[in-house]
Formats: structure tokens, sequence, C-alpha cells
């Protein structure tokens, strides 16, 4: 059965799902809570959106690192960080999305290696948004995901160094496995999926440009299911926060599956180290400080 599925399919269950939660949103502002969703365009909106913008870029480029960006320019402008997460994981269906189908567009996407990784990821993305709304602490969880990813970033940016570069095809062992992982640590420590999945595929061999733009358009079903059991058990806060970087990350989505496409694979495995190897390390510090 998933041999029948194309990538036109997966570019219409994008649009269609996001329908759905746009039609949900609609129905929760408009006819069930009214008036919830108050908030003004003006300088503070503007921020979000700005916030918003430069992490998908960064995230459609890279193939990761949209979560933790937009949560460390958040911090930065003096939100709370639950208020934070909350507004990122459900603007992030938004912006996976329209990420997800300008790689569609583009050519970026292996379709096979799609399925073997969003399926276990939306298993996995499930039972960790599951179990960080109800149960675990995803801040212990954190420290020992980065520890791993710092190394991962040395071996990418060791491996971009020798004199020539070998790439394969996606490899058939361990994607459920990968996929299963990526979505539960992406739920449960607030971001992860991209970090997870892209670094070990590239560090693997394969093709930098098209697993960039595969894990990005497998992350929009794994967002979208994480989302709505956090909305289920959390609700939705901060209609500004989200609106805005909703605004800004579907501004900047093509345009970093744009420059995914256009950059040499040397850079961009460079750039994909080197952006997980500070990011964990920040983490890493941030939790032992």
């Amino acid at each position: 059965m998933l041999n029948t599925i194309s990538l036109r399919h997966i570019g219409y269950m994008i649009i269609v799902l996001k329908s759905v939660l746009i039609s949900y949103f609609i129905i929760q502002l408009v006819f069930l809570n009214p008036g919830t969703a108050t908030f003004s365009f003006d300088s503070t909106f503007l921020i979000f959106v700005i916030a918003g913008f430069l992490a998908q870029l960064i995230d459609g480029a890279l193939g990761m690192a949209y979560g933790v960006s937009c949560n460390s320019l958040l911090l930065g402008f003096g939100i709370p960080p639950a208020l934070a997460s909350a507004s990122i994981h459900t603007a992030e269906v938004f912006t996976t999305g329209v990420s997800g189908l300008s790689h569609l567009l583009l050519r970026n996407v292996n379709r096979k290696l799609l399925l073997r990784l969003a399926i276990p990821g939306i298993a996995g993305s499930a039972l960790g948004a599951f179990l960080i709304s109800e149960v675990l602490d995803g801040g212990l969880v954190k420290p020992f995901i980065s520890a791993y990813l710092l190394l991962m970033g040395i071996q990418i940016i060791r491996k971009s160094l020798k004199p020539e570069l070998e790439f394969s095809e996606p490899r058939k062992s361990k994607l459920s496995l990968l996929g299963l992982a990526g979505g539960f640590f992406d739920a449960v420590g607030g971001g992860g999926w991209g970090p997870i999945v892209t670094t070990n595929l590239i560090h693997k061999g394969n093709v930098p440009k098209q697993t960039i733009g595969t894990v990005n358009t497998a992350e929009f079903f794994i967002t979208f299911v994480s989302t709505g059991i956090f909305i289920f058990f959390l609700g939705v806060q901060s209609w500004q926060i989200i609106l805005g970087l909703i605004v800004g990350g579907v501004l900047a989505s093509p345009l970093g599956a744009l420059l995914a496409g256009k950059i040499n694979p040397r850079l961009l495995m460079r750039l994909v180290g080197i952006t997980i190897a500070i990011v964990s390390s920040i983490t890493i510090y941030k939790a032992i400080a």
C-alpha cells in the first residue's frame, strides 16, 4: 500500500491536515471561545514575525534547529519558557507544512525515505507528547540528547574536511528506529527531530540536500500529531506570538528550501555540523550552569 503513495499524495495530505487545523482554530475563536484572541499588530508582533522568519530560514536551509532557534529568540525577548514552547509547537505545524510543500516542489524529497521515517516518527511523537504533558520533565532529557548530538556534529565537520565526499543512497536498516527516536525526543525535549534525524542520515553518507528536504517534509506529520496532543492536554496560549511566528515562518519557508538546494554539499555539511555543535554545547552549558 505504501508503494502507491506518491509525492503528490504527500503534498495533498499536508494541505488537508493544515486545513483541518485552521478550521479547528476558526471554530475555537469564532464560535466556541470568541474574544480570546486579543492582540494588536504592533512592534511586539513584528518581533515575533522576525523570530519566526529567522528560525525557519535556518531550519529550511539546514534541516534543523527551528525549535531551538525560535526558543532562544523568544526567551531573549523576555517570553516565559512555558509560553514560548507551547507557541512554537503550535506555529511549527504551519511553517513545516509550507517548508515541506516547498521541498516537494523543488524535488528535494526522497519518497521511500520519507515514509520510513514519518510513520514511526508519528508513533514516537504521539508517545512523547503524551508523556511530557502528563508524566515526564523534558528538561531532564535534553542534556543527554545534546551530548550525543555534539559528538555527531563534530563527526560531520570532520567528514566534510576529507578530500573527497562520499554519498550513498538512504539505508533501510535502522530507519524506523531513527524515526521513532527522533519523533519521541522532539516531543519530549521541545525539539530535536531535525538534529537527530538529519545529523544521523548525513553522518551515514546520505546526500545533504535530499536528506534535509525529506526530513523537513516528514517533520510536518510529526509536528501535527504532537501539536494535536499538546492542544488536547494544554490548550492554546498567546495568539499574538503564534500568529507572528506563523507569518514569519511561512515567509521564510520557500527561501529556506531554495537555499538547501543551492548550497554546496561540502559547505552544507559544515554548516549542519557547526550548527548542531553550537546548539548542543549551549544546551549542555545551560543544563549544568
